[in-house]
């Protein structure tokens, strides 16, 4: 029987304890109160199972004894709570080992099939015999491979079938073997099964077959988890497909997956490559909005992506996201990132990452180095570009051939001759980097800017002994450098054993055997070069003999012209003109060249050609040969002739800039123009900055009378 209790205790609640800190005062009393205390009676219910003791066996105890310590008062309640009993740990519990240079995922939400408790399989030594079996051997027909599969040791049960499809190597073969194991349906197909197909068809790039599977998971109620969706979405990014990627990674966000990181760096290519940048930028913001932490390969991507448009902006703005986030850049990201700033044509940055990585204690790759003598080539930085040649051979950095090509191509297109000779050479005493047909084009580039006919001809020699195959772009030096030193027969041989090599003549070579045609001073001459350019372009020869013709009409020329121009490549069509009306000014065929530079004109050749404002007018015949920019001279001398004639406003200066050539050998047009204006006595002079000629208002009206009397008269 229960035994109830019921008491009424005085509790005294004192605001101020003696031993309390008087300083301290409750907020949320008034101060009349903080000197009260109240009394109150309060009812303590107790109810036990246990009969009450009587005054006689209650132990008696004096208010004189000294109270017990904590652990006395506390051995009941243990003796009560702990059991006597433990159980004791039968084995050491599975340790998990983790990896400390590996730093934790920071995504948590991603859904991954749950792998299955390891177990030990005896069976496990005949399987692998047999996948090694499968691996092996080699059929034409699918039967054959069927008729293999029946001979399977065991029974293929989940396991088992599942260590085979993972032991085999050939994408076909894990295909066959996973339609042979689904077909026996011996047990549900899991994702797994599927995952580990797909990774096999992703190495053979069938992105077609893992959409096939991957729209059977759906029907067939297969879960697809994140590993499914990453390798369908870079499949599709190897395979180019990239409308197919964003389309699958739309999917998994609408399914509430969480991409992993290989699964955001491939979209985030993928975009890249489609030119969104816009997307781009949102979706890494999203991902690590969500917790995700970009790696290398993320900013990689980034930074192509910036460098390919040419954004420095963009590429500053990787650099700041990579530090704010304590991510180190490998070479792969300096690599792409020193590519990045020469498209954005920013050398001396370039230069400062390059040292950056250096101190990072990185080491450059080729493709670094490769990347960083680009920009010193186009910047025109020889110096830095030879001191970093220097320092490649001194701490031994590694070098292949196409390292040493980049080198010679700066090396032809700044003109450094000797320097070009001593890395060629040592191409030839390496092992690694032998010359190839791009070395020996970039020299005979280098001989033939600098007019070294003889070099060039040795080389070529030299260059066939090696059994070296000759290129167009090598035919193409070649021929140009013959054909300044006229010798024409020598050229000849050259094109006629090129072609017998194997070698395709394309617009280029043409464009060559236009100029040099343009150059023969004997019809002799000027015949075997058009017997040549006719065993490469015969229409080209056609409308040759069509311009220097006298009585070929002006409307014959623009049809045949617009045909020969929509006939060529973008690249080629300027100089094409440009050699044409060379040719018509050596025939003496003024007024053609007059109307080739027209209709080069009309049909957009030579944008800029003229510049006006208000208080000055320039010519820039920048672009043009020699021919062609002393026609464009003589066409806007007539073209002021008529302005002065109308009696229009003329601006206070005049300017023709010819430029001056960024090559060691180059001549430009100056000495030509300059040569030109002093036969016509055009009022034009040299101005301070070199290719620039200029001339004032009153010289050249002055000038334009005297060359065009009956201006004086109309005035």
């Amino acid at each position: 029987m229960a035994t109830v209790l019921t008491t009424a205790i005085d509790v005294c609640f004192n605001p101020h304890p003696q031993n309390s800190d008087t300083k301290k005062h409750s907020l949320f009393l008034k101060p009349s109160l903080l000197r009260q205390s109240r009394t109150r009676k309060l009812n303590i219910s107790c109810s036990s199972l246990k009969q009450p003791k009587t005054l006689e066996e209650e132990p008696i105890t004096t208010t004189t004894t000294k109270s017990s310590s904590l652990s006395e008062q506390l051995k009941p309640l243990s003796a009560t709570t702990l059991r006597e009993e433990q159980t004791h740990i039968l084995s050491k519990p599975k340790s998990v080992w983790v990896n400390p240079t590996r730093p934790k995922r920071s995504v948590l939400s991603l859904q991954r099939q749950k792998r299955s408790a390891y177990s030990y399989n005896p069976q496990i030594k005949d399987l692998r015999a047999f996948a090694l079996k499968l691996n092996s051997s080699d059929f034409t027909e699918k039967s054959q491979f069927l008729s293999l599969l029946d001979e399977i040791p065991h029974p293929p049960d989940r396991d088992n079938a599942l260590l085979v499809l993972n032991s085999l190597r050939e994408w076909q073969k894990t295909h066959v073997f996973f339609n042979w194991v689904k077909s026996k349906d011996l047990f549900p197909m899991e994702t797994i099964f599927y995952n580990v197909t797909m990774k096999s068809l992703r190495f053979g790039r069938q992105f077609h077959l893992i959409e096939e599977m991957a729209l059977e998971m759906v029907k067939d109620g297969v879960e697809l988890d994140n590993i499914t969706y990453s390798t369908i979405i870079t499949c599709a990014k190897r395979c180019n497909l990239y409308n197919k990627a964003i389309e699958w990674f739309e999917r998994m966000y609408k399914t509430g997956l969480m991409p992993d990181e290989v699964t955001y760096s491939a979209v985030l290519d993928v975009y890249s490559k489609l030119g969104k940048v816009e997307e781009v930028l949102s979706l890494y913001e999203r991902a690590v909005a969500t917790g995700w932490k970009p790696d290398a390969v993320a900013f990689s991507v980034l930074g192509k992506m910036f460098g390919e448009a040419g954004d420095y902006d963009g590429i500053r703005y990787v650099l700041q996201e990579m530090k704010s986030m304590d991510v180190k850049p490998n070479v792969v990201v300096y690599n792409t990132l020193l590519e990045a700033m020469g498209r954005a044509r920013r050398p001396g940055l370039a230069r400062s990452l390059f040292n950056e990585m250096l101190e990072a204690g990185l080491t450059p790759n080729e493709k670094t180095l490769t990347a960083l003598v680009k920009i010193y080539g186009k910047a025109r930085w020889a110096k830095d570009a030879l001191q970093l040649w220097e320092e490649m051979k001194e701490k031994n950095w590694p070098m292949d051939f196409i390292l040493y090509n980049t080198l010679l191509n700066m090396c032809a297109d700044i003109g450094l001759e000797e320097e070009a000779e001593r890395l060629f050479n040592d191409m030839k005493e390496s092992a690694q980097s032998k010359p190839d047909n791009f070395s020996y084009t970039a020299m005979l580039n280098i001989y033939g800017s600098g007019g070294k006919a003889e070099k060039a001809m040795q080389l070529f020699e030299e260059m066939l002994e090696a059994g070296v195959p000759v290129n167009v772009m090598g035919c193409t030096c070649l021929v140009q450098c013959l054909g300044k030193a006229k010798r024409i027969d020598d050229l000849v041989y050259v094109f006629d054993l090129s072609i017998q090599r194997g070698v395709k003549p394309d617009d280029r070579l043409c464009g060559c055997l236009l100029s040099v045609m343009a150059l023969c001073e004997s019809s002799e001459d000027a015949e075997k070069v058009m017997a040549c350019l006719e065993k490469a372009n015969q229409k080209l020869v056609t409308f040759v003999n069509l311009i220097v013709d006298e009585n070929t009409e002006f409307e014959t020329v623009k049809e045949e012209f617009k045909l020969v121009i929509n006939a060529t490549q973008v690249e080629a069509r300027r100089p094409f003109c440009n050699c044409l009306i060379d040719i018509c000014r050596g025939k003496k065929r003024h007024e053609r060249a007059h109307e080739l530079l027209y209709l080069g004109t009309l049909f957009g050749l030579y944008p800029g050609l003229h510049n006006k404002t208000m208080k000055e007018w320039s010519l820039d015949v920048r672009s043009l040969s020699v021919g062609a920019a002393e026609t464009a001279l003589e066409e806007w001398m007539r073209t002021l002739a008529s302005i002065i004639r109308r009696q229009e406003d003329l601006p206070d200066l005049f300017f023709a800039q010819t430029g001056t050539g960024t090559h060691r050998f180059s001549q430009g047009l100056a000495n030509s123009f300059a040569l030109h204006l002093q036969q016509l006595s055009a009022p034009f002079r040299q101005s301070d900055r070199a290719g620039i000629f200029v001339a004032t208002k009153e010289d050249l009206v002055s000038w334009l009378e005297s060359k065009f009397p009956p201006l004086v008269a109309s005035q």
